[in-house]
Order: structure tokens, then sequence, then C-alpha cells
């Protein structure tokens, strides 16, 4: 993977893991455009899903640690419930990534049509947005299983995992920056446990690999662009404009199934 490439994808991870247009589809995108290998893909993978969690954790760091003194006063509070609603959201993508993730990743590799018809998904999903009861009601424990099966729903290359879950909680009726912080949140362990468990697959690959150079400057784009897309997203929801995305991944999806379809 040469510099240019690395910056390029790592700048496209960044972004669409916060934006509501699928990070996995657009890295799917990026791999057929730049043929990346998977053992390229592999490295640069647990990198820059390791730099998005480092922007969340910069970003809701008063969040994260209001919850951590919480946690170890060990009182059932409204932080600890908040928590307890955290970790049962994140069983359904928990069980889905545990089993079915090798498979599906199997699956989409190199479809570029595929991920755009699931593209054209996230589109109409956004669109539920607009069912927003404008309630403002906090996230329940109802709330918090239905969002993380939205959350597993989103393990599809092309369905944006953010996109996906805030919308479904607008649509429950869930507060604007409730659902938005929420869905940040809840991203957080899984994608730490997945970079763990693919960190044993990379151990013969690291110790020979020599040009690191490209992968740190793709973990640091994708870094700094995702600390500006989660601020960004957090404003965006707030100002009811999450709809806007669903043109782009229209447009995107359709675009990704013709050059499909054309390039076979």
């Amino acid at each position: 993977m040469s510099i240019p490439e690395a910056i390029i994808l790592g700048i496209l991870q960044g972004i669409t893991e916060f934006l509501p247009v699928s990070s996995s589809g657009h890295i799917e995108l990026g791999k057929a455009i730049f043929n990346i290998t998977s053992a390229d893909n592999l490295a640069f993978t647990i990198l820059v899903h390791g730099a998005t969690v480092l922007s969340i954790l910069v970003v809701l760091r008063r969040d994260i640690w209001q919850l951590l003194r919480a946690l170890l006063r060990f009182k059932w509070t409204e932080e600890t419930q908040y928590l307890a609603k955290l970790a049962v959201s994140m069983v359904p993508v928990g069980i889905v990534g545990l089993f079915f993730e090798d498979a599906i990743a199997q699956l989409f590799n190199g479809r570029v049509v595929m991920v755009g018809f699931f593209l054209i998904g996230t589109g109409i999903i956004l669109q539920l947005s607009r069912l927003d009861r404008g309630q403002n009601k906090p996230v329940g424990f109802i709330e918090a299983i239905i969002i993380g099966l939205a959350q597993a729903v989103a393990i599809l290359p092309g369905i944006s995992r953010s996109g996906t879950t805030i919308a479904t909680a607008l649509a429950l009726g869930v507060a604007k920056p409730q659902a938005t912080r929420f869905s940040f949140l809840m991203v957080l362990a899984p994608i730490m446990g997945a970079t763990l468990l693919k960190m044993k697959e990379l151990e013969h690959e690291a110790a020979t690999s020599a040009d690191l150079l490209p992968y740190a400057i793709g973990f640091l784009a994708a870094f700094i662009s995702g600390v500006i897309a989660c601020r960004w997203m957090l404003n965006l929801v707030q100002g009811g404009k999450i709809t806007w995305f669903s043109v782009y991944c229209f447009a995107v999806g359709l675009i990704a199934i013709v050059a499909g379809l054309w390039l076979r």
C-alpha cells in the first residue's frame, strides 16, 4: 500500500465511520479501486479501527469519564444504568460478529455490486429518521435492544452503522443528542473486541512487514478525520439534517452497481 492510498483510505474510514454513509462499504469500494491485497487490508483495517476508537475517546471523553467514575462507585445510579443499556445493545452485534463476520467478509470481498445495493439500502434506512416523533425521550432498555439489533444488521458492508442506529433511535422517539451519543458509545467495545481478535491473525505478517510508514500515516489520517466527522455528526443530527445523506448513498450505490456490472 502506498502513502497516498493509505491517506485516502484512512480519511475514508475516519469520515465514513461517523457520517451515515457506511465505512465498510466505502472501504470495500476503495479496496476495489486501489486493488488492495487481503493482507494489506487486514493490517490497515486493524489500524484505522484503532484510530476510530481513539477519535470517539477524544470527542466524548467527558461522557466516558463520567460513566467510568460512576462504575467505580459500585452503585446503581443513572450512569451505571446507562452502562447497562450500552452493554445490552452490544449483545446482538457481538453474536453476529463472533459467528458470522468472517463469512460476511468473504461473501462481500470485491463484490462492488452487492455493496452498491446495500448503500441504497442505507439511503432508505436514513429516511426512517423522518419518523422522528419528537418525543425527546431517553434511551430505555427496550430501545437499547432494538438499536443493538440495528447495529447487528449494519455488519453488512454498505449498511451504515451510525446511520442505522441513529435513524432507528430517532424513529423510536429518542432525543437527538441522546441518539447520537448512544450510537457512538455503543460501538466502542465491539470495535475493540473485533480488533483484538483480528490481531491474532496479523502476528505473522506484522513480523515480516517492513514498510510501516503508510500504515502509520493512514492511522493518523483516520484519527484526525474521525475527530472532525464525529463532532460534525453530533451537530448534524441535532439540526435534523441526517436525511441529506440518503441522496449521497443512493448516488454512490447506483454508481457502484453500474461500475461493478460494467467491469465484470
